[in-house]
């Protein structure tokens, strides 16, 4: 098997699900392309560990949406679709737009400070092509409002969309040109909470979604050219 992976030994976890967690991070980061195969004995020789865990690793994978079986064929890394690009972001972008206008009812002085530091460290990432780093002050940035929303509901199911948002945010931002692009955005989101104008935060943070969505069709796009 051609693709470097590494597994983190956490003595806190059992080893199904160190194995898991390796996969996953490799199939978000792009480490295993869509469509590449998951076959389990390369995969366990490659982990250093026995066809069980990476067979149950699979599994959940699955579950996740990130690995689909194919018949006769075995499971490989879940394709992304345009289908369930647009499901998913549909979805991000109602919730988000009502998690932000949650916070800018609730949101404490401190929090709005939060928020604004967590702008700064997005600024700063920006530009510096670490697409790892971007992608994680992106999602602190989120999660600050998510949190702020004070809707423990509303919050468990944006949590449970999670890895399938992670994924989006991970190819809209291997784009380099993106970064700046979410750095005036998350502005203007930061503008409208502190203002507490919840209907321009709204508008603001479902631009931002549509504009992710834009970005990663392009790319979408760009690599059907090239295939």
């Amino acid at each position: 098997m051609d693709v470097k992976l590494n597994i983190d030994a956490e003595e806190y976890l059992p080893l199904r699900e160190v194995v898991f967690h390796s996969l996953r991070e490799a199939i978000l980061s792009g480490r295993l392309k869509p469509g590449e195969r998951l076959m389990e004995m390369p995969l366990a020789q490659t982990l250093g560990v026995s066809r069980t865990p990476v067979r149950e690793a699979i599994r959940k994978l699955e579950l996740e949406g990130l690995a689909v079986m194919i018949p006769r064929k075995g499971a490989e890394v879940a394709r992304i679709t345009k289908k369930q690009l647009q499901d998913v972001l549909d979805v991000r972008k109602a919730l988000e737009a009502l998690a932000v206008q949650l916070a800018c009812r609730h949101m404490a002085k401190e929090e709005i400070t939060r928020l604004e530091h967590a702008h700064l460290r997005v600024r700063d990432m920006a530009g510096k092509k670490d697409v790892k780093a971007m992608v994680k002050a992106d999602v602190h940035f989120h999660d600050i409002i998510y949190k702020a929303a004070n809707n423990d509901k509303l919050l468990q199911i944006l949590n449970n969309l999670r890895q399938q948002m992670y994924r989006y945010r991970m190819e809209y931002l291997k784009n380099v040109q993106n970064h700046k692009v979410i750095v005036q955005e998350h502005e203007r989101i930061l503008e409208a909470v502190r203002t507490a104008d919840e209907e321009r935060a709204a508008e603001a943070m479902r631009r931002h979604i549509v504009n992710q969505e834009k970005g990663i069709l392009l790319l979408m796009a760009e690599e059907e050219k090239q295939e």
